[in-house]
């Protein structure tokens, strides 16, 4: 423990700034996931669930993975290109609008397969925030790569937050149930787009910006693409057990897997921090300074996940039950089977941070398909028989799948010929991973 207190605040400045921005996020995430399963029941908070996934989802597809590509261009070989700035807010404004197109033409399909208790003017009006999220994550992104962490935090609290206000006073109004929730994402998105994109307006992000490239968007998308990915694969990892849910045994009990699947993840949050904060500065450095960084980082960060674990096993045992009702009982024991996956997470943040900083997300793609190739064949293999437990059981092994490729690959890539090979010429903006 002396050793995490140690290592923790070394990096107060900025690590301890983030995961206090993601507990706040997640502690206002948890409440309106409790609003919502007070209001709607489970099947409620399942289709909450799809809806704050699916939209960004959609938009990140489309505007060929954009949020993930921005850091890197900003902080790295970019950062002084005056074209930059416009062109990122235009593959913003054009993914965006596109996945809202793309999910218009779809409300009925997405009636039929996914959203059969919602009516299609409020599926359409959940396809608005195919938008307003992209916004929303390519704000925090550049915020994130002009090195304003505090103003990435803001976003990341916002994004979460602003929900509670909008559905508490939706029912004050007299708007209920499904219409609520689908209205208050919506506002929680385009507020914090406002306060997000003001910031950066602020801080002169937009100053003497010149008009888009199309050139430079392809070099965007390009890296965006192999970087798309291993976020997509990562996302699937997450939620594909969600659908898998959705589709096979209802949203009673998407509700349930739920909120064990959240509550599991709040050990995430060191990770996730490490791998923010990390990813820009090793986009800085050149990959051997990086390298000798991150293997000097990996035991450290490895514990501290693993030491996050402990409180969070027992913390679901009593307040599951206790904040949401006896119906999400059975919400306790997935969450467990979760927790143990999740121990690996430090070390699989650290070496995320390491590829997509020297320009090989690809790799970082290789690495999470690992990981959704057990989450595929064992979620079709226990959903149908164990339900949630199964789920939890397939996303346990699929994080520690991941976690493993990324290991091997971390001293794959670091081997001295590939080094060698890297520093004497590949492109950052060719095929390679």
């Amino acid at each position: 423990m002396a050793q995490l207190r140690t290592f923790v605040r070394r990096r107060n400045s900025v690590l301890g700034a983030n995961i206090a921005a993601r507990i706040a996020a997640l502690v206002s995430l948890s409440v309106a996931t409790l609003l919502v399963a007070r209001t709607t029941g489970p099947a409620g908070v399942g289709v909450y669930a799809l809806l704050r996934v699916l939209p960004g989802l959609a938009g990140v597809v489309l505007s060929a993975g954009l949020p993930g590509a921005t850091t890197y261009f900003l902080a790295g070989p970019e950062r002084e290109n005056k074209r930059l700035p416009m062109t990122l807010v235009a593959m913003a404004l054009a993914g965006g609008l596109l996945g809202t197109g793309l999910w218009a033409l779809g409300a009925p399909l997405l009636h039929a397969t996914l959203f059969p208790r919602l009516s299609l003017p409020l599926i359409l009006l959940a396809g608005v925030t195919v938008l307003t999220q992209l916004i929303v994550a390519t704000a925090k992104s550049c915020s994130q790569g002009t090195d304003d962490l505090p103003g990435a935090n803001r976003v990341i609290v916002n994004e979460e937050f602003m929900f509670l206000p909008a559905y508490g006073a939706l029912w004050g109004l007299g708007v209920h149930g499904y219409a609520a929730s689908i209205w208050g994402l919506l506002f929680a998105d385009v507020v914090t787009a406002v306060f997000g994109t003001g910031r950066l307006a602020r801080r002169g992000f937009f100053r003497e910006a010149a008009r888009p490239s199309i050139d430079l968007a392809r070099r965007i998308a390009g890296y965006g693409l192999r970087a798309q990915v291993g976020g997509i694969l990562t996302l699937l990892n997450l939620r594909l057990d969600f659908l898998l849910i959705s589709v096979l045994t209802g949203p009673a009990v998407l509700g349930v897997y739920a909120v064990a699947s959240k509550f599991a993840e709040l050990v995430k949050i060191p990770p996730l921090a490490l791998t923010y904060v990390l990813y820009p500065k090793y986009a800085r450095d050149d990959q051997q300074t990086a390298a000798a960084k991150a293997r000097k980082l990996l035991p450290r960060a490895g514990l501290l996940a693993a030491g996050a674990i402990v409180p969070v096993w027992f913390a679901a045992t009593l307040l599951i039950p206790a904040l949401y009702g006896s119906d999400f009982k059975g919400a306790i024991t997935p969450a467990h089977i979760i927790l143990v996956g999740l121990a690996p997470q430090g070390i699989a943040a650290v070496i995320t941070a390491f590829l997509y900083g020297v320009g090989r997300p690809g790799l970082n793609s290789l690495g999470m398909a690992v990981g959704l190739a057990a989450t595929v064949v064992l979620d079709l293999l226990l959903i149908p028989r164990f339900g949630a437990v199964g789920a939890a059981s397939a996303s346990a092994v699929a994080y520690a799948s991941s976690t493993l490729a990324l290991v091997w690959l971390f001293g794959w890539v670091n081997r001295p010929t590939r080094t060698a090979a890297w520093r004497d010429g590949k492109s950052l903006s060719g095929a390679d991973a």
